[in-house]
């Protein structure tokens, strides 16, 4: 993913200086030319919960609007990134209408009422919609061509940035970074360490560490990214996160008032241990508004690091060849050449709306950064579902991958309760 395209073409400038300009050319419509259409959103911030209000919802000049102007923009901002990426077009347009049209369905499901009160993120019907269709039907080509994963991560990633402010790092409270540190830390290095033991391929590992311990799908699609991983396994490392979450969604607040700790330290728990932002709010809201509060606060704690820990794992991954043995000496160029681009736009945009912008401009214009990156990101998993195929997965040893993250998740568990229990109820009280 990190690398210049081979491909020929006068304007290839390779694919993470193509998301560059890609993802900053969306914010300058924003700003600048003052782009104010939200991206489809149906029966609102409560769903829908029959099919009156969804017909309602769907069936509107308003949302007319929206799905005309959104595909519009997107389609323009693909074939962009795509010409400069040195990619071929052919067949592109009808290709990516389709996958349009799939992360509106899955964005239809995801809003009925019942899956919103559970958490359910759209993530998780766009990748299994694209795998659905991927297993049971034959891909025509022209499906195929508009298949370019990497280029809408990568531009979800950068606007993204957006929404992850240094100022708000403040806001989080020294103890939710302290807890955040040493979570992440530790968890990132145990859950590496126990790949290892249970001989999982470093690839397989740094994919599973960086999910489990810094912020789920998030740190996994960057890591992804940061390391030319292999879309399969991190499709797989996806589905664990999404699985795995809704269960610890529902029970851990439970168990949180069966041992009867405080609402702050609840909230603590919740934000440094679950890993889908939608899966946190979901548990916080079960435990009350305090361990919102709280858990909404180390979860950006976090989400924070996302940058830091991308731009220290793709130093750690140039330094290593594919056996998994360290280099005697990896030059500047080398590392340079690996090193992602993206997350330099990545941090840009996070300085540009920290230090740059007014603070009224920027939590307007924030709100759109982050349903574009969350509508580029249902792009990206549709079209990891469809070329996924579960007969590939016979070839894989899924079970050390299987097992580590298990287990790697009970240990998190356990290590940020004792942290959050330190810090805020022994600390802090």
């Amino acid at each position: 993913m990190g690398n210049k395209s081979e491909k020929s073409g006068l304007l290839n400038i390779g694919q993470d200086w193509a998301s560059v300009v890609a993802g900053f050319l969306m914010i300058a419509i924003i700003l600048f030319a003052g782009y104010n259409i939200q991206v489809p959103s149906f029966a609102g911030k409560t769903g829908w919960g029959d099919f009156s209000s969804l017909l309602a919802g769907l069936f509107s000049s308003q949302q007319a609007l929206s799905v005309s102007a959104t595909l519009l923009l997107f389609l323009t901002i693909a074939i962009i990134g795509i010409k400069l990426s040195g990619e071929p077009l052919k067949h592109f347009i009808p290709g990516f209408i389709t996958l349009f049209v799939l992360a509106l369905v899955a964005q239809i499901i995801s809003s009925f009422t019942g899956f919103k009160n559970y958490g359910l993120e759209t993530v998780i019907f766009s990748l299994a919609i694209g795998l659905l269709i991927g297993n049971l039907t034959q891909l025509p080509s022209w499906i195929r061509s508009a298949l370019h994963t990497e280029l809408y991560v990568k531009i979800g990633l950068i606007l993204l940035g957006g929404t992850i402010l240094f100022g708000d790092i403040l806001k989080a409270g020294g103890l939710g970074m302290i807890q955040a540190v040493v979570v992440v830390f530790g968890v990132w290095y145990f859950a590496f360490w126990l790949a290892k033991k249970l001989k999982v391929d470093d690839e397989y590992a740094t994919l599973l560490a960086s999910a489990v311990s810094i912020c789920g799908v998030s740190a996994a699609i960057a890591t992804a990214g940061a390391i030319n991983g292999d879309k399969k396994k991190l499709s797989l490392v996806v589905s664990l996160v999404l699985i795995v979450a809704v269960p610890m969604m529902v029970f851990m607040p439970i168990l949180a008032q069966w041992i009867g700790l405080s609402d702050e330290v609840t909230g603590a728990w919740l934000g440094g241990t679950i890993d889908t932002t939608g899966a946190v709010v979901g548990a916080g809201t079960i435990a009350g508004e305090t361990g919102l509060k709280y858990a909404t606060i180390i979860k950006f704690s976090q989400n924070v690091l996302l940058g830091v820990a991308a731009f220290a794992i793709s130093i750690f991954w140039a330094y290593r060849n594919r056996d998994g043995e360290k280099r005697e000496r990896v030059s500047l160029s080398v590392l340079w050449e690996r090193f992602p681009k993206f997350v330099l736009g990545f941090v840009a945009v996070s300085i540009i709306y920290s230090f740059l912008l007014d603070a009224d401009t920027a939590r307007e214009s924030g709100k759109f950064l982050k349903s574009f990156s969350g509508f580029w990101f249902n792009l990206a998993f549709i079209s990891i579902g469809l070329e996924t195929r579960f007969a590939d997965f016979k070839k894989l040893d899924n079970k050390g991958p299987v097992n580590t993250f298990l287990i790697a998740q009970g240990f998190n568990i356990i290590l940020t309760l004792i942290v959050a229990y330190v810090l805020f109820e022994l600390i802090a009280k």
